[in-house]
């Protein structure tokens, strides 16, 4: 348990940080869940739409600090991926 005056404040802001922390990544994660859905629809139009937001998002979560660049970096470049490659499947 915090002891000093300081330490009881710093307990409190880091559960706020934790708190707003976890809706940024979990704003992140539905985002990117989003970009999948619309990929196993085979719903192109949708999907490009989708990857456009989801990369706004993750670029944001990243300069908050939340996610690391690289961990955005991976997950931009294989939405992405799966996105152009349903433009070469013929329907």
């Amino acid at each position: 348990m915090a002891n000093t005056a300081q330490a009881r404040k710093r307990v409190l802001q880091n559960e706020k940080r934790r708190l707003h922390n976890a809706s940024l990544r979990s704003r992140l994660r539905t985002y990117v869940k989003g970009v999948l859905k619309a990929v196993h629809l085979g719903d192109q139009e949708q999907a490009r739409s989708a990857l456009r937001a989801a990369e706004s998002v993750i670029d944001k979560t990243v300069g908050k600090g939340v996610a690391h660049r690289n961990m955005a970096a991976r997950t931009k470049s294989r939405l992405s991926a799966r996105v152009k490659a349903m433009g070469n499947v013929a329907h």
